[in-house]
Parts: structure tokens; sequence; C-alpha cells
């Protein structure tokens, strides 16, 4: 309940305040190329729900249909505004509307594609019972993780054999280890890793 009170407040303040941003982030998106500042794309959520999650597009339309996976550093799909966004984590600020609404937490899980879920063994589904968030342990642990993609000759079968199954494993070590002061640890550790 006080997580669920944090998020609705800061996400609240940071909706308000970066309003300013979000405008020049539109604009900048809009101008780069062509197609919409938005981009939406189905994740699965808490109780293996489906749900909107909400980026500011760094692709080129229709990219998704390419592959759901952005394949090193230099992914051609990506826009020029889009490096930019994807490196300081940008693109992932209209997700405070997902948490607003109850749909993310700042700190949880990423919420993965319905393809990849489907693969997740019994065990594995144990982190679809919480709710997911903007970051988390495995986010700070593949903050490459586009670069790792980038220098396999299989970026699927990488992902799926390799990645995946230890991103899942932080995620049931934050389930494990849920608390306020790991959120604060995994937020402090998140804007490290961006900036520095």
């Amino acid at each position: 309940m006080l997580k669920r009170l944090f998020d609705i407040i800061f996400s609240f303040f940071g909706l308000t305040l970066l309003l300013p941003l979000f405008i020049v982030l539109i604009i900048w998106v809009f101008m780069d190329s062509r197609g919409g500042a938005f981009y939406k794309q189905i994740r699965v959520g808490r109780n293996n729900k489906d749900f909107n999650l909400h980026k500011f597009r760094t692709m080129v339309l229709e990219s998704d249909q390419q592959g759901l996976l952005t394949i090193g550093e230099t992914d051609k799909r990506i826009t020029g505004t889009g490096k930019f966004l994807r490196k300081y984590k940008l693109d992932e600020l209209p997700q405070l509307f997902n948490i607003l609404i109850g749909e993310m937490s700042f700190i949880g899980p990423r919420p993965e594609v319905r393809k990849y879920v489907d693969l997740y063994t019994p065990e594995q589904q144990a982190v679809l019972e919480v709710r997911p968030g903007l970051t988390d342990y495995a986010s700070i642990a593949f903050i490459d993780e586009n670069k790792l993609l980038g220098e396999s000759q299989d970026p699927e079968k990488t992902y799926i054999e390799e990645i995946m199954p230890a991103k899942l494993a932080l995620n049931q070590k934050y389930i494990q280890e849920q608390s306020l002061g790991t959120d604060i640890k995994i937020l402090r550790k998140t804007i490290r890793g961006i900036f520095f």
C-alpha cells in the first residue's frame, strides 16, 4: 500500500514537472522521422495480464515487424533522436503514465512481451505475481544488453537461453528482497548506471 502511494505521488509530480521536457521531446521525435512521437507495445503485467507500455518512439515506423529485440548499439532502425533518448533512458519517461494508473511501479521486474513470457517455466512465472517496474536489478546488470546481442551470432537464441534466464533470476531475487530500502538502492544504482 505504501509503495503504491509512493508511485502515485511521484509519478503525478514527475509528469507535472517534466511537462516542458515532454513537449520538447515530442517535437524533436516528430521532426526527426516520419511517425508519431509515442510508441506503445503490448507487455505482460501483474497476474499475467497484457497492457500497453508507453515510450517515446526511438525507431522508424514498423520496426517491430523486423524483430522485437534491438540488436547492437548501431541498429539501423534506431533514429538519430532515438540514440540520444535511449542512451539516457529518456524514451522510458512516458511510462510514468503506466505507473500513475497502476499498471507499473517505479521498481519491479521489467515487463516482457508475450512471445517470451510464454517460454517461462512455472518457477519463472512467479515474477508475474508482482507489479512490473520501470527499473530493477536486471535493468542495471544488463544496461548494455543491446551491445551483447550485437556481438552474438544468433541474438534471439542468446536472449532466450542466456540473457532472459539471468534476468528472471534477478527478478526472483528482487521479489525475495522487496523492501523500501531495496527499492531505494535499485533506484540509486539505476541513476548511477545511466549517467556514470
